[in-house]
């Protein structure tokens, strides 16, 4: 799988490959033409819907932005709530609610994450149109972000948001398993805002990620700033879908890394983090969420802040007045 990737972030496509990405697209235009035309049912709710997603494989940094969405929809009166997969959680029932103490284990890391961010009801499951009913029966939202569900199509959405790695952008610009795009890039034509983690490119809006300091796993009132560590050698672990990420933003900071890549979503145990030195341990804050059940002095965690420009924010608020008149 890693030669894999490496190919689809390279320029080259692999030419075996090529038949089965014509299949791949021809299939998801199938899907698409099915859905717009009712050929198979899609479910509107009875509140406006952001859906906040990508059309790559692999992670782009769309929890801060709903972190940020959240915070921005509160503050203009929104009542906001939060639906998503709950992706490599093993709850036997969906849906889930998710509060900051979940099991991640059952519900996924990324909806415990977000739970601890946000204070907004959340439902993890794998059916959004279910996530979404579950939603608005338990409580008193008026606006529905869904977290990954671009491709979900049977639950309808008034804004498509797309994050764009700035970094990788689209690979090869082939669709699986030729690429890494789940969609053409055409698709995001049709996209109402396309957002860029870092550089962004022409008709996007630029993010960035900020980190507020380090936290202590063990202690969360213990806080620590990267300048008691500049120059120092650390452990870094990511189990996210781009790592190397995670460990430039600490080598920006000033810090010697020490690389422990993980598949993303992976289930950590003790001994993933058994290095048998004294070095600090820093991971990022959707790995925290698994690691805190054996967390000891040395383990601290990097929550990081987007931040977009204001123009994103008074355009985006502006189309759900419209939405609402």
């Amino acid at each position: 799988m890693k030669w894999l990737e490496k190919r689809w972030y390279s320029s080259q496509a692999p030419i075996l490959l090529l038949p089965l990405e014509g299949l791949f697209r021809l299939l998801v235009m199938l899907r698409r033409f099915a859905f717009k035309w009712g050929l198979i049912p899609s479910y509107a709710v009875e509140v406006p819907v952001i859906v906040v997603g990508n059309i790559s494989v692999g992670g782009t940094g769309k929890p801060p932005l709903v972190v940020w969405l959240v915070n921005l929809l509160q503050k203009a009166g929104y009542q906001p709530g939060i639906v998503l997969r709950g992706y490599a959680g093993k709850a036997k029932r969906w849906p889930q609610q998710v509060r900051p103490d979940s099991d991640p284990a059952m519900v996924g890391d990324e909806p415990v994450m977000l739970a601890q961010r946000c204070a907004c009801p959340i439902i993890a499951a794998p059916d959004r149109v279910a996530a979404a009913k579950a939603l608005l029966d338990h409580s008193n939202c008026n606006l529905i972000i869904t977290d990954d569900g671009l491709q979900h199509y049977r639950l309808k959405r008034d804004v498509e948001i797309v994050v764009v790695d700035g970094e990788r952008r689209f690979g090869n610009g082939h669709c699986l398993p030729a690429g890494p795009l789940r969609e053409p890039r055409s698709r995001l034509d049709e996209v109402d805002f396309v957002i860029a983690n870092g550089l962004a490119g022409c008709n996007e809006f630029a993010m960035s990620l900020e980190p507020a300091g380090l936290k202590s796993l063990e202690n969360e009132a213990l806080l620590q700033s990267f300048e008691g560590l500049a120059g120092q050698r650390v452990h870094a672990l990511a189990g996210i879908g781009n790592p190397q990420r995670f460990f430039q933003l600490l080598r920006n900071l000033g810090l010697e890394v020490i690389e422990h890549s993980f598949p993303d979503h992976h289930d950590y145990q003790m001994q993933d983090l058994d290095f048998s030195d004294s070095l600090p341990i820093l991971m990022t804050e959707k790995d925290a969420v698994k690691c805190r059940r054996f967390a000891n002095r040395k383990m601290w965690y990097v929550p990081v802040n987007a931040c977009l420009p204001e123009s994103l924010a008074l355009r985006l608020l502006a189309r759900l007045k419209k939405l609402a008149s």
